[in-house]
This record gives structure tokens, sequence and C-alpha cells, in this order.
């Protein structure tokens, strides 16, 4: 049997980053949505459809893709199975009938391929999957380079994204509310960035531009994050008191009954609130709650990527180091590095960073002068001049080990360091 590749369907597909194997599966989900049972396709199965070698797929199949994609079956080049062929006795079709067929059939393929009323876009779970897949790559540019304008404009534009995707066709309440989350998810990344970056007026409208739409989708976990967000802010802008309410409203919703790791994250960051505040009895209050919590977790329950992407013990360790350098408690910070760089996990390059120049601080603090300096040399040289936070907290220790030992070899070991290091990363 002849057949011809389905040019569309791999033109579709190549637009829309599927392989065979992600479409089968999306598809499979969509059968499931509309007839109660799990699809049995494969990737075999789409590389059939991307083949020719199956033109006009089963009924359900066929609605779970245009449900998929949201286009009609033959805009995405499929072809309806043709009749039979005609008996040579039978009587020969009027030529004017068969052009008039002709004509109505392109037409009636035109309209369906073409966008409008009669077949609107059909939004579902896999353009919400789509979203999420492409706000990972987000997360994982964060914990690598963090604080970056382009982090932040990258998770803007795809909160700007979903909120198209509402106004894009039909969808059921638990796809939009779904968007909605979405959209409040990635607006409260781009915050975060902004946070990291020291840009401290972007990331408020960020949050007021998240909180709305994280209202819109009554998703406990986004609400969490956004509030927990902003007690960070009000933390690093030296609000602390801001802070504190803030972070009370994400420590107050349901979810930190339910789940004891999002308790966990609360108390953590409440701790660093208390050291900025230099509440000692309320840091080790809320760091021992904020263990206990960590503890009480299951590690099996689902949780959402941007929180299994960063909080374990390592980030718990590095609030705690936040906090007790705030208090002066040098000893007790320099054991929270310590800790926390020896469970960081490899991707968290940003945080590696944070934590070896607050390490050094610590050091410098109790005196040991070439101990810290060392320190605060490992610290990357694209980290020390293109991360905000980095590059401040490096500023600070240069100022603070010229105070303390202005002649000392270190001294000047670090100024040819930095003039060196730096000049080379710019």
């Amino acid at each position: 049997m002849n057949t011809t590749r389905n040019e569309a369907l791999e033109a579709w597909m190549d637009e829309h980053g599927y392989s065979s194997n992600s479409l089968a599966e999306a598809v499979n989900g969509a059968v499931e949505r509309l007839t109660g049972r799990l699809g049995g396709l494969d990737g075999s199965s789409v590389r059939d459809w991307k083949a020719g070698r199956v033109r006009w797929p089963k009924s359900a199949t066929r609605r779970a893709l245009e449900e998929v994609t949201g286009l009609h079956a033959t805009a995405l080049g499929f072809k309806p199975r043709g009749r039979a062929p005609s008996n040579p006795a039978a009587p020969q079709e009027d030529p004017d009938m068969k052009r008039r067929t002709l004509v109505g059939g392109i037409a009636v393929a035109v309209a369906a391929a073409a966008p409008g009323p009669a077949a609107p876009r059909r939004i579902g779970m896999s353009d919400v999957d789509r979203l999420q897949r492409r706000f990972a790559e987000i997360v994982a540019s964060d914990h690598r380079y963090g604080g970056q304008l382009g982090i932040e404009q990258r998770a803007a534009a795809l909160a700007d994204e979903a909120l198209n995707l509402q106004n894009a066709g039909s969808a059921t309440q638990r796809v939009r509310s779904n968007l909605y989350a979405c959209a409040a998810s990635f607006r409260s990344s781009a915050m975060w960035a902004a946070i990291d970056g020291r840009r401290y007026g972007d990331a408020q409208a960020h949050m007021r531009e998240a909180q709305a739409l994280a209202e819109m989708s009554g998703e406990q976990a986004i609400k969490f994050r956004i509030w927990s967000h902003a007690g960070s802010m009000f933390r690093h802008i030296g609000r602390p008191a801001d802070a504190l309410a803030a972070n009370d409203v994400a420590r107050t919703l349901h979810i930190t009954r339910r789940d004891p790791m999002f308790a966990s994250l609360g108390l953590a960051r409440q701790a660093a609130i208390h050291g900025a505040a230099h509440d000692r009895t309320g840091t080790r209050r809320a760091y021992d709650q904020a263990q206990d919590a960590m503890q009480r977790a299951n590690p099996d329950d689902y949780r959402p990527v941007w929180l299994l992407a960063f909080y374990d013990q390592a980030e718990l360790d590095q609030l705690a180091l936040s906090a007790y350098l705030a208090l002066g408690d040098y000893p007790t910070a320099e054991f929270h590095a310590h800790r926390c760089l020896s469970a960081l996990r490899p991707h968290m390059r940003r945080s590696q960073a944070i934590t070896t120049t607050r390490l050094a601080h610590a050091q410098l603090a109790q005196g040991d002068i070439e101990a810290a300096t060392a320190t605060a040399m490992k610290v990357p040289s694209d980290a020390a001049t293109q991360h905000p936070r980095v590059s401040r907290l490096l500023q600070e220790f240069g100022a603070a080990l010229r105070a303390k030992a202005s002649d000392s070899s270190a001294a000047e070991t670090w100024t040819a360091h930095t003039h060196d290091a730096w000049r080379a990363a710019t």
C-alpha cells in the first residue's frame, strides 16, 4: 500500500515540542477524560500516524487528539476513509454533480481547518503540562544563576502566555484554575528573580499581580509561595515587621497543617526574619520547630516542582546561617554554613555562592582572617560579578577585611584576587 507522510502532524509536533511518546501520553490522558478509560496508544501509534500508515484514527482517539491540539483532524493532515471503488457497470456520475461535490468537500475541509466559532480551540491539561515543563527550565536557570533580569523576564512572559490561553478557547473549570495557578507561579518566580537581583520595586509589582492570580486559582501551594516570598522580600529591604506579617499569612494557610514540609519552610523563613530583627529567642524557637516539621514530613508526598527543586536540609541550614549571622552568633552561623555546603545539591550554584560568602563573613568575624580570605576566594568569579546579592556580600567582606587587618598579607591577597578574577569575568 502506498502511503504519504503526514507532514501537517509532524509540523505541529515540531512546533509544540512533542515527541511521538509524549504526544501518545497526552492523547491517552485526553481519552481518559473523554471516556473514563485510559487510552492505549504508544510512540509507535504516533509514528504510524506520521508515516501515513494510519490515515484516519478511531473516533475516540481522534476526538482526544483534537482536544490536545485544538485543531480538527483534517487540519492535522488526516483524511476520512473514502468509499469503496465504484462498479464500472454502475451509472456514471454527472460531471457537474462531481464538480459541486468536490468543491463542497474542499470548502468543508477549509472550514474545519480554519479557526472560528464553529470549531473553537479546546484548552486542556496538556497545555498546562507544556507550560509546566517550560517553567521547570526557568527554575533550573534560577538555581544556576539567580537574580538575572533575563530569568525575571522569561518567567513574566510565561505568566502572560498562561493568561492568554484563558481567552484562546474553551476549557473546563479545572483547566482554567490550573492556568491561573500556573500564571501565579510564574509571576512569583519573576518576583523572586527580582528580589534576588535586588530590584525591589519590580518585585513588589510582580507580587501584586501574583497575589491576584493566586486568589483566582484557589491553589493553596502557590498562595503560600507568594506570601513566603513577600516575607523574604521585606526581610531583605529591612522591614522585619512587614516580613513577619507576610510570612504569617503563608504559615497560617491550611496547606501547612496538611503537609509538614510547607510548615517547615514557613518556620525556617520565620527564623531568618527573627534573626534580622535581632530576636534571639524567636530565632532558636522557629529553627527548632522547622527542623522538627521537616523530620515529620513524608518524603513521598506530592509537592510542586518549585518546592522540590530547592527546599531540603541544606536550605534549612542556609536560612539558619542567615539568621545567626545577623544575630552575631558567628560560631553557630559557621556550623550551619558547613552543614549546608556539605548537603547542597550540585545544581544549586547560586546557593553555594551565597553560603560560601556568608561562611567567609562568619570566619572573619571570629578573627580567622586567613581562613576567611581563602573561603571568599572560592566563590566563582561569574557569581561574584554577576549575582547582585553575592557581589554586595563580597564587597562588604572586603571592607570588613580591610577594617580589621588592612596591612595583612590576607588583605593584599584579596585585593589582588578581586582585581584579577573580576576583571577576567567582565
